[in-house]
């Protein structure tokens, strides 16, 4: 076999190609980060074998640097291995006592970790590709998150310009609000307003659930609200709420694209209830190929969600705290999931109780769900077989 690992850099990668006798076939060299550099890794490894197959490559997963190099060793279709830069780290910190970390040591230890055949799962076309749904996901999340900060900014700053507003609508956060906002963005300019533009603007904003007695109402409040009178802050007031409704079309448009992918896919993630199609996207896109893991437990780790252990002697940690360690985006995916889950399916629901019946704190009892959500998806996923709802 031959074993080539590869250090993943934003300028060029570094590579080390051995075999499985430990005979140096290439000592480390640098190759740059363009199609002249991936040609030349390529012909070296033709020059030493004409049979693909006995060629095993492997690099870190280090974000979207690797996803040039990665295409193009699997559309050469080369066996790759994506290894998480954790496990490289602890691996070359249990070769020596010795604090060497540089590319060269870095490519070395990625093809040593492959001779020794650490039980790594060869990355698939069908994982590359699924970095697409990957990519509109985070940036959902990311885009949904950057929302969030400024829907904050509304409530802030309409405290200081119209605060009897918040106790007079459900949320500050709907459509009428936010026009109402856009034309008269504080008090006074809501209290002089004419009463048939303010009455028609409500009106059209809620699609007839708010008429000419609500624009009155609002009116009369205005004319007696503690507000101040802050240009400034008004300003700042219609800025944020345009902002707001432009993020919305974006999140709007990329949800539109996750559906379709979705739709093609035909995950039987989609038929647990309470699971829709944003968070099932998220779901599938970070765990990527079932068939990279063994068991449950070992995506359950992936995520980040397994218990820490600590034992040394008689000393034992009797408070074991979750890892939180690999996807941040999946452990929130798979947490907020469980959530609905539970709520929407009565197996899931009482499991929770039962959990809460044993005395264990909601957030406790809910990651005891999880890990069973995690089972449910994970044997779906493998026989895809749509999920049944107890009856």
């Amino acid at each position: 076999m031959i074993y080539v690992g590869i250090d993943v850099a934003k300028d060029k990668h570094d590579c080390f190609i051995t075999n499985s006798n430990g005979q140096v076939l290439f000592k480390a060299f640098a190759i740059p980060n363009n199609r002249d550099g991936f040609d030349e890794l390529y012909q070296k490894i033709e020059s030493i074998t004409d049979d693909l197959t006995k060629v095993k490559v492997g690099l870190e997963a280090t974000g979207h640097y690797s996803y040039n190099i990665l295409g193009y060793l699997l559309d050469k279709g080369l066996s790759t291995f994506v290894i998480n830069p954790l496990h490289t780290n602890l691996y070359r910190k249990s070769l020596s006592l010795r604090k060497t970390k540089t590319d060269k040591v870095d490519a070395h230890t990625i093809a040593t970790m492959l001779m020794s055949d650490v039980n790594l799962k060869s990355y698939s076309n069908t994982s590359y590709h699924n970095e697409e749904l990957k990519s509109l996901t985070r940036y959902r999340f990311d885009k949904v998150k950057e929302r969030a900060k400024l829907k904050s900014s509304i409530a802030r700053l309409i405290n200081i310009l119209f605060p009897e507003l918040e106790k007079m609508v459900p949320t500050l956060h709907m459509a009428s609000v936010y026009a109402l906002l856009s034309e008269f963005p504080c008090a006074s300019a809501i209290a002089s307003a004419h009463l048939t533009r303010l009455a028609n603007l409500l009106s059209q904003a809620s699609r007839g659930h708010y008429g000419k007695d609500t624009a009155i109402t609002f009116r009369d409040t205005a004319r007696n609200s503690i507000g101040s009178h802050m240009p400034a802050k008004s300003l700042e007031l219609k800025h944020t709420i345009r902002l707001i409704e432009e993020l919305t079309a974006e999140i709007n448009e990329i949800e539109l694209e996750i559906k379709s992918i979705m739709d093609e896919m035909n995950s039987p993630i989609l038929s647990i209830p309470g699971i829709s199609y944003r968070m099932g996207a998220m779901i599938i896109s970070e765990i990527g190929d079932f068939s990279r893991f063994d068991s449950p437990d070992k995506i359950l780790a992936y995520a980040g969600m397994s218990p820490s252990t600590y034992q040394s002697g008689q000393l034992d940690n009797c408070y074991a705290r979750m890892e939180k360690r690999g996807s941040r985006y999946l452990r929130y995916a798979l947490y907020n999931a469980t959530k609905y889950v539970c709520h929407w399916d009565e197996t899931f629901g009482a499991y929770l109780a039962k959990k809460r019946a044993e005395g264990k704190h909601y957030n406790i009892a809910l990651s005891h769900a999880t890990k069973k959500l995690v089972r449910v998806i994970y044997q779906l996923e493998k026989s895809n077989q749509l999920y049944i709802k107890a009856t």
